[in-house]
């Protein structure tokens, strides 16, 4: 099986949201998929990113519920008044403290919808009323008066932002910026699981090459040894084979104990149980990879999360300022009404024989002066757009070179690991033949150590160039969110493509 980051997109679209429990002691073949399938799965942050994401979609549920209907009542039931104040009397030309004792019963219903055009919202109201009311003036007489109306009515404010499509707006946003940083914080950990996987592979390997030397070295040692008996070899070769032995077990013995430190670090990130064996497996097999930079770079821009929360940023800047615009502005209100009405002393008149009514009002705010107040309010907002995206600007080069430095970064690895490996293996060869050599007296026992230690420093260099393959490679995937060995794009792996909103969706 191949060490690479193929499948990571099966096994987090499967298991992402379906929890690995894991219980008893288990014996896992550790690879970096099954690792990064394990944490996500039993780890608290992923909890939080999805609830966070399931918060914020509820709160964008909530505002697109506005743009629905909904039907209310206001009741003043009752309202008693024994009062005097001060009232204009037009007949006598002057104020005059009038006193007011009034039984007041009064019912409101209201049916209220926003209005909405193709789709859009318009910040209008279109509302259907009933208003009645029992009115009583305790004036010595008991004046009783009922009233009755129905009646359809309009408003719509003009010249001023729209601020119900614009919150609408702002939570789509939100929601898109969760999914988006959801998307980002997991890519993370994945580069953070598989710098932990990659020590205890190179650890593990490691001690594959420990242990080959070792084995290596028991063999010459046998040979010298056997040969010490016919007398053949020099007296000191045994002893030098002995030290080398004592010094390639140290090695052995020091790698295995910084192995099993990082093994049960490695179970304690992916929360797994104290008894659980995890196995690494180290095989070193690979395709080589070609990467069109040109391409690169777009997928950079487009797929990666990081340009798009500066856009939606951009975006959010831009309502801002527009909203901004509507403070201490000029605006204009219009309300229309019409329907119909019936006052009458007695209750059962009420509903027949009715008046028609209607009535239109415009009112407008017209700002005169405030100091320069709103201008420098529309500055600072203004200023605010044009650093976003500046910011958009400036990461767009950063962007650039990052990838181009991962595709070189690649490259560069991606040939040293083909050649070390030829040079790994000529040097397994090398030594195999060494020490045949030496068993028939062809070679000194210097010359074959030299062998042995450069067959060790060969395999060493393999591992380093082959790991620097493995995380160049998986720097480019996080900078470009694109899975080059499997040619598909990484948001796909998190099954969210299809969970982002329309920016522009207001359609009931």
């Amino acid at each position: 099986m191949e060490i690479r980051l193929s499948n990571i997109h099966v096994i987090l679209l499967i298991f992402t949201f379906f929890p690995l429990h894991l219980h008893g002691q288990k014996n896992i073949d550790l690879t970096l998929e099954s690792a990064v399938n394990i944490a996500l799965n039993n780890s608290y942050r992923v909890r939080q990113l999805r609830l966070g994401i399931e918060r914020t979609r509820t709160r964008l549920k909530v505002q697109r519920t506005g743009l629905k209907s909904r039907a209310y009542v206001n009741l003043r039931a009752p309202e008693f008044k024994a009062i005097s104040d001060y009232k204009w009397n037009s007949t006598l030309q002057r104020d005059e403290i009038v006193r007011q004792n009034i039984r007041l019963w009064q019912m409101n219903l209201a049916i209220r919808q926003p209005v909405v055009l193709f789709g859009y919202p318009t910040n209008g109201y279109l509302s259907l009323n009933n208003k009645l009311y029992r009115y009583l003036q305790r004036d010595g007489t008991h004046s009783l008066n009922y009233y009755n109306r129905y009646f359809l009515e309009f408003e719509q404010p003009l010249f001023k932002p729209n601020r119900l499509r614009n919150d609408i707006e702002q939570a789509e946003l939100e929601l898109q910026r969760r999914e988006l940083e959801y998307i980002d914080d997991l890519v993370d950990m994945i580069r953070d699981i598989a710098d932990d996987y990659y020590r205890l592979f190179q650890l593990t390997y490691r001690n594959k090459i420990y242990s080959s030397r070792v084995k290596n070295l028991e063999q010459i040692l046998m040979i010298a040894e056997s040969r010490k008996e016919l007398g053949e070899p020099l007296p000191m070769e045994v002893s030098q084979v002995k030290i080398e032995i004592a010094n390639a077990r140290e090695q052995l013995l020091e790698n295995q104990s910084i192995k099993r430190m990082e093994y049960t670090r490695m179970k304690q990130r992916l929360r797994l149980d104290k008894n659980d064996s995890i196995f690494v497996d180290i095989h070193t097999h690979f395709a080589p990879v070609k990467v069109d930079i040109t391409q690169a770079i777009e997928y950079g821009y487009n797929l990666r999360p990081r340009l798009k929360l500066l856009r939606i940023n951009e975006r959010r800047n831009e309502i801002n300022l527009e909203n901004t615009k509507g403070i201490n502005s000029f605006g204009v209100d219009v309300q229309m009404s019409y329907g119909l009405e019936k006052q009458d002393e007695e209750y059962q008149e009420l509903w027949s024989d009715h008046n028609n009514s209607y009535s239109v009002s415009v009112n407008a705010y017209i700002p005169l002066w405030d100091w320069g107040q709103r201008e420098a309010r529309i500055e600072a907002g203004k200023i605010n757009l044009k650093m976003s995206r500046l910011t958009i600007e400036r990461s767009r080069e950063e962007i650039n070179t990052e990838i181009k430095n991962a595709v070189s970064n690649l490259r560069e690895y991606q040939k040293r690991a083909l050649s070390m490996r030829e040079n790994m293996d000529m040097a397994q060869e090398i030594s195999a033949i060494s020490i045949e050599k030496y068993r028939k007296g062809e070679i000194t026992i210097q010359n074959l150590l030299q062998n042995i230690a450069r067959q060790r420093v060969t395999e060493l260099n393999f591992l380093k160039a082959y790991l620097g393959y493995r995380h160049s490679l998986l720097n480019l995937m996080v900078n470009t969110y694109y899975d080059f060995e499997n040619d598909k794009p990484l948001i796909e792996q998190f099954g969210l493509k299809e969970t982002v909103v329309n920016k522009k969706q207001y359609r009931l």
